[in-house]
């Protein structure tokens, strides 16, 4: 099964290791229900790191209809009216990114207990390129590999991720480059990174414009929702 939608929202985040217990009693139990309940969204699942050193710990996602519907009013009311555990749990943030994607290529294959997600930006001029080589030689090339179900990506849109600060009047701060994300999906962590490892490097994606180092993590399922 293909994911649930065309766009998505990958958060990542941290809390000191004293606040965890709150914070994943929040996600839990209010958060993830929350938002899976609003109209376009549809799945949301969230991972913690598998090996301790993924920065930050915890990222989760949130399928959704399109990316627009992460800047709709509703959404953006929420965003802006969130309840008093809400805020209590996101004070305590030490660490919290957001990418608002517009879904480019989607080869996932249900569920896996495990993701690599691997974080770069490359030069805009290449994007169609770049979607064409993850849809027909690189993601493919993952997913065979033995541990591997599945696998998207997609592009940060920065109208989208910049909503919430327009819709309160702030300008900083803003999202000013096009990040991509690629998440891999297997039943394996080490099968997961080794095929993040091999196969989405920075030489393999230096054609495309990146110039830095890939960001990558590895996290296994913590809990999933959907409707």
């Amino acid at each position: 099964m293909a994911l649930r939608g065309k766009g998505m929202l990958i958060t990542l985040t941290e809390v000191k290791r004293g606040d965890e217990r709150d914070f994943n009693e929040w996600y839990n139990r209010e958060h993830i229900d929350e938002r899976v309940n609003l109209p376009g969204f549809h799945r949301a699942r969230r991972y913690v790191a598998a090996d301790g050193r993924a920065d930050p710990r915890y990222m989760a996602t949130y399928e959704c209809d399109g990316v627009a519907d992460l800047a709709t009013p509703r959404y953006l009311r929420l965003l802006a009216n969130q309840t008093a555990w809400s805020q209590r749990v996101m004070k305590r943030f030490t660490k919290f990114q957001r990418l608002t994607l517009r879904i480019r290529v989607d080869l996932a294959h249900g569920v896996g207990g495990v993701i690599t997600c691997v974080r770069f930006v490359p030069d805009p001029a290449r994007a169609a390129r770049l979607a064409a080589w993850l849809r027909q030689k690189a993601l493919p090339a993952a997913i065979r590999r033995p541990g591997m179900v599945g696998g998207f990506a997609g592009a940060n849109d920065l109208d989208v991720a910049n909503a919430p600060a327009r819709a309160r009047g702030i300008d900083y701060p803003q999202a000013s480059a096009v990040t991509w994300a690629v998440v891999l999906e297997g039943a394996d962590a080490g099968a997961t990174a080794a095929a993040a490892r091999t196969i989405l490097t920075r030489r393999a994606l230096a054609p495309f414009g990146v110039t830095a180092a890939p960001a990558v993590g590895t996290y296994t399922l913590l809990f999933g929702n959907e409707r």
